[in-house]
């Protein structure tokens, strides 16, 4: 359930952060506006859920990532079960690829961390107002990147990959056989230009499509 954010009430924020410094001066910033109120603090994305359904909050500002669960994945639960909250995504990488995937994750933001806290401050009293709100810098790089060009099994076995398990590794950990591991991960690198999975792992994380 949403906090019900009317009249003069402060507008709830629940703020998940890894960084504990980081985390405690953006609620230092956003406790100096009159109208925000950060009143609950995560450090990993599979809390995210429960701290929302504890505490009533109107707007979630999420990092993408943190231990546990990536800030992506925590958005698209939080659509699902607590509706009507807003969400705003938070990246210290302006990668074009974690732009597209927040807005698919439902995300009404997306801003990267160094922009100043007035912005930030705006950016959460305008999706309560029912805006989207998306750094203009990143909506061009994201339109001039294009799509991921990777399925979701192709990015996940190679997410799976990236710490140098075999093939036979993976077809164990993922329920798939070793070919056709091999046939996504083939995928992937020539999806990607390169030349070995290592670099495919490289690539697809610097465009934000991992």
């Amino acid at each position: 359930m949403t906090g019900a954010q009317t009249g003069n009430a402060a507008i709830r924020v629940l703020l998940a952060e890894d960084q504990s410094m980081v985390r405690e001066a953006l609620a230092a910033l956003l406790g100096l506006e009159d109208d925000i109120e950060v009143v609950e603090q995560v450090a990993r994305g599979d809390e995210v859920v429960a701290a929302a359904l504890r505490t009533p909050v109107d707007v979630a500002l999420l990092d993408i990532e943190m231990p546990g669960m990536t800030g992506l994945d925590a958005a698209g639960l939080l659509r699902r079960q607590v509706p009507g909250l807003k969400v705003v995504i938070l990246t210290t990488f302006g990668r074009p690829g974690y732009l597209r995937r927040a807005m698919e994750s439902g995300a009404d933001a997306f801003l990267v961390k160094d922009a100043p806290a007035a912005q930030l401050a705006d950016a959460v009293r305008r999706v309560l107002r029912g805006e989207r709100v998306i750094d203009p810098m990143l909506a061009a790089a994201a339109l001039a990147e294009g799509a991921n060009p990777l399925t979701d099994r192709e990015r996940a076995v190679l997410a799976a990959s990236a710490d140098g398990s075999t093939n036979a590794e993976l077809a164990k950990a993922l329920h798939l056989s070793p070919g056709t591991v091999r046939n996504y991960l083939s995928t992937a690198i020539q999806k990607t230009g390169a030349r070995n999975r290592a670099e495919a792992v490289r690539i697809a994380r610097d465009k934000g499509w991992l």
